[in-house]
Parts: structure tokens; sequence; C-alpha cells
């Protein structure tokens, strides 16, 4: 089994700044790509960033300049800082890999870090 652990979410005020963090484990033979999502309420999931195990990275236009993904691949950990948070981030933010074990190879989410920016 895989699991994806995150943390570092909580209230900020607007213009604040907050560090996700999301931590694999398990039978991990390598992890390819890693990921973050968010979801508000009554929206879908959506992408926030990723990023490759050879270090590139995409973003949503939204998020563009404002945050930064990055990962430790001796953690097996994906990192979202995430500066100048406006009240349009307040989420659910959930991380997700694409991680190759013994047997095949399979996407995995974590369980979701509450992300909230309100005065």
């Amino acid at each position: 089994q895989v699991q994806l652990v995150e943390s570092g979410g909580g209230l900020v005020q607007p213009g604040g700044s907050l560090r996700l963090s999301c931590a694999a484990s398990g039978r991990i033979s390598s992890i390819n790509a890693m990921g973050w999502y968010r979801q508000a309420p009554g929206k879908a999931r959506e992408l926030v960033a990723g990023i490759t195990s050879g270090g590139s990275t995409n973003y949503a236009d939204s998020v563009k300049g404002r945050f930064t993904i990055s990962r430790d691949n001796a953690k097996n950990t994906v990192y979202l800082q995430m500066n100048s948070l406006k009240p349009e981030d307040t989420a659910v933010f959930y991380c997700n890999a694409d991680v190759t074990v013994l047997w095949g190879r399979r996407l995995y989410w974590g369980q979701g870090t509450q992300v909230t920016v309100s005065s």
C-alpha cells in the first residue's frame, strides 16, 4: 500500500503565506509526476500545480507568480509554497502522486488539507 499524507493547511489572512507538504510512504519503487489540486465548495477539483520527476513544473494561471511547487525525491515529498494568498484560494488542497510499485503503476491521492484565506 502507498499513503500520501498532507500537512500545513490552516487559516491565514489575505496576503499571507502557507507551505503545504505531502509525504508519500509505502512499497514505492519510484514516483513519477506529483501534483497539487484544490476543490472549493460547490466547485470541481482543479489542478493547481504539477511537477515531474525531473523537476519540470506547470501551474494554473490563477496561481502563477504566487505559488511554487517543489519536491524532495529522497524524502518522497512534494511541497507547495503559497504566497500572496487571496480569499478565492480558499479550498481543500489535495496532493497526488503517480507511483510505480512492484505490481504496476497507479495514481494515489492524499486525504486533503483545508486552506482558508480570510480576515
